[in-house]
This record gives C-alpha cells, structure tokens and sequence, in this order.
C-alpha cells in the first residue's frame, strides 16, 4: 500500500511540475528520496541504497556522451550554416499550405533513415523548428508533426537502438519484428498524414521569404558546402555507421567549414559547442538560431541519471513486482494487449525512460504471453505497438524531454497533435477487440 500511496503523490508532483512549467527534476529528485526511503523500510542498509543508486545512475553515462553529442552538432551546425542553408531553401521552395505534412513526412523518413528520435530531433527537426518559429505558425502542432515523424523511425527502422533491444530482450529475429511492426503501422501513417494534410490547409506558415531568406543570406554563406554535415549523416546512415561516429564525423565537418567558411575563430567554435551557438548581430533571426551547446543538455541529463537511478532501486528492490501477477490473469490477446498498454503507461511514467519502461513492461509480461501460447513474436510486436510509442508522450519521461528540450519548445503542448503516437496503439487494440467481439459472437452462436 506504501507503494501505491508514493505513487500517486508522485504521480500528483510530475502533473503540477508539467502544469506550473517547473522543472521536471525536481519531483524526480522528490521520488528518487521516496523510493530511496521505501527501499531503507524494506531492510535494505542505506549504503545498499546508495549503491543501487549510483550502479542504476552509471548506466546514464552513455546516453550522457549521446547529449554532449547532440548539444555540440546541433550549435555546430548552425555556425557551420548547415541548419541555416537548410531553412533558406526550404523557405523558398517549400509549398507554405502544406509545411505540416511535409514536416511529418520528411521527418518520417529521416527518422528511418537515422534510427534514432533523438538524432533525428536535433538535425532535421531543428531547421524545421526554426523555419516555423520564423513563419508564425501554431509550434504544438509542429512540433507534434515532429514527434510522430521523429518516432515512426524509432519504431522500426533497423538502426533503431529500441528495436534491436526489444529483439535482444525477446529473443526474436529484428527484421521479421521490423516486417510485423510496418504491417501494424501503415494505417497509422495514413490517418496520421490525412490529419496533418488537414491542418496544414488551417495553419498555413506564413513568413516573407525576403526578410527571413534574405537575413539568413546575410549572416551566413549559403550554399552546397555547409550542407556536408547533413550529407555525412545520411550517407552514415545508409552504410549502416554507428550514430556517435556519424555525428562525430559531422561534427568535425562543421568545424572546418565554421571556421574557414564563415569565418568563425577556434574560440568561438569551441565556445559555441560548449554555450551554444549565438548571432549577436541579428536580432531578427537570432532569437530563432541561438541554441545548442553541451550546457543546453544539461537538464535533460539529470533527468536521465535520476531515472536511471530510480530504475536501479527498481531492479534490486522488485518492489513493483506485484504488478507481475496482474498480467497472468489476462484470458486471451486483447485483454493481455489492454495490460500491456497499462503496463507500459504506468512504467513509462514511473520509470521516465523509454528504455526502462520496455524492459520493465518486458519482465512483467512475459510469463503471461507464454501461458496464453503467444510467441515471442507477439510479445515483441506489441511492446513496439505500447511502451515505443507511448512513452513519448509522457512529458518528463526522456523520450519526450530530451527532443522538446534541443527543439526549446514546450514540453507538453505538443501532446494533443502526436497523432502517430496514439494511433498505433489505438489501432492494434480496437483490432483486438474486434477479434475478441467476433470470437465471443461465434461462441454464442455455437
């Protein structure tokens, strides 16, 4: 009872901290102390506690480098012109009416190509986010177009690093999950674009292409070179190259390119990879093109060593095991598809990390598919279909928190037009219980 009392005034916490735009470390950290408390109750020794902590935070470290990452290539390429270049031409060729479904559909594609939401949020996803800052465009909807774009990839492309750990986790074969997870998702992708092809006729962005192209020109030399960054990160990816080389490498390109392109000095370069990138000459277009930096990322690295942390007492503490037995009383797929969607909300909340929150859903499921004569095919097709998708849009979860936090958008508002993200769950439960409807009608009839 002690846990579910915790969880709930936790749970309260993270919803005020959303609404009253207080970050989101705080009631984490709130939790983490909670947790911490629960587990000393339990008869664990304090030093074991902490101990728990640091070995669940140590494992962050990774992700942490992927930040620092993600940070320095998204000022970088920024001073390097390439997000600039990228904005000057989609501005002039770009069909205003239909810049939603173009933002889904493009972001869609980069996201299969990288295998990575994260990725995908700070290249493509950034140049799309200033173009929209700069054209006075409604940024939830934009960035909801992102999202949905940016997971689709995350979903199922092979170099997605949650479909290889779900394969890893079920024992399953990646390219046949990846195969069942298109089949899945299709529709999804379809109503998804029908209902951005419908908001891009109501939300038109609306920008003079003079004052913004033009600007853009001024700051920056445009053209063909600074868009090599962005090339060795497509070209990586097609070849299969792991993302941090990749964004290495590009980051090493935009360096050359800042610095004998235009015309910044090594200082500036390494302070703009460390503070982010800032045009001092240009109000106009500065308020949109100053961010980035490893500083920009810090947030969301406590975020993810707190959750990491807390993972940790999860782990040696099993105190959500309860909701282990939960599963096993699920009588055929559409109720156990309604416990796994349950699970995965509830672990994507309290476990604030997409990862976690598959393992976790993983381990408390398992033994209920197994009963039911599932395969593990199964299984790994409907955690794709649940915690993928799902965690994103949890606002403190990282899968949410991290992209709004390289995009600097609110970190909430975009929830409503993530349509993707809904859908794809939605779609596979109505399935189920369409089959579950026909089954019980053919029962009765018998």
């Amino acid at each position: 009872m002690d846990i579910l009392i915790s969880m709930a005034f936790i749970f309260s916490l993270l919803i005020f901290s959303v609404i009253n735009k207080i970050f989101i470390g705080y009631p984490l950290f709130i939790a983490l102390f909670i947790f911490s408390l629960l587990s000393i109750k339990r008869g664990y020794y304090i030093k074991d506690v902490i101990k728990m902590i640091f070995d669940g935070g140590k494992k962050s470290f990774i992700v942490l480098q992927v930040f620092s990452l993600i940070g320095i290539l998204t000022s970088l390429w920024i001073a390097a012109g390439t997000i600039p270049t990228i904005v000057y031409y989609g501005i002039k060729f770009m069909n205003p009416n239909f810049f939603i479904i173009y933002t889904f559909l493009i972001v869609s594609f980069v996201s299969l190509l990288l295998g990575t939401s994260f990725g995908t949020a700070s290249t493509i996803g950034v140049a799309i986010i200033v173009m929209a800052k700069a054209g006075n465009i409604n940024l939830a909807i934009v960035t909801g177009a992102i999202m949905s774009g940016a997971y689709f990839g995350d979903r199922c492309s092979p170099m997605s690093s949650s479909a290889i750990l779900i394969a890893n986790l079920t024992e399953t074969d990646l390219y046949t999950n990846i195969k069942n997870m298109l089949k899945t998702g299709v529709l999804p992708l379809i109503i998804s674009s029908i209902f951005y092809f419908i908001l891009s006729f109501d939300n038109p962005i609306v920008f003079t292409q003079e004052n913004i192209g033009g600007s853009m020109k001024e700051a920056f030399s445009i053209g063909l070179v600074p868009l090599i960054p962005a090339a060795i990160i497509f070209v990586a990816s097609l070849f299969k190259v792991n993302v941090k080389k990749s964004m290495t490498i590009s980051i090493i390109s935009a360096v050359f390119i800042s610095i004998f392109l235009q015309n910044h000095t090594l200082l500036e370069v390494i302070n703009f990879s460390i503070f982010g990138f800032k045009l001092e000459n240009s109000v106009k277009i500065g308020n949109i093109l100053n961010r980035g930096g490893i500083v920009s990322m810090i947030k969301a690295g406590v975020v993810v060593f707190i959750s990491c942390s807390l993972a940790g007492i999860f782990n040696r503490t099993a105190m959500l095991e309860k909701f282990h037995g939960i599963s096993l009383k699920s009588k055929n797929r559409f109720e156990l598809f309604s416990c796994t969607i349950i699970t995965s909300i509830l672990t994507g909340i309290f476990g604030c990390s997409q990862t976690i929150s598959t393992v976790l859903t993983e381990q408390f499921l398992k033994d209920a598919y197994k009963k039911l004569g599932y395969g593990k095919d199964k299984l790994a097709l409907d955690l794709e279909n649940t915690s993928i998708v799902i965690a994103p849009l949890i606002p403190w979860n990282i899968a949410a928190f991290v992209p709004t936090e390289t995009l600097k958008v609110n970190f909430y508002s975009y929830i409503p037009y993530a349509f993707y993200l809904y859908l794809v769950p939605l779609s596979s439960f109505l399935v189920f219980k369409f089959q579950n409807y026909k089954l019980k009608v053919k029962e009765n009839t018998l």
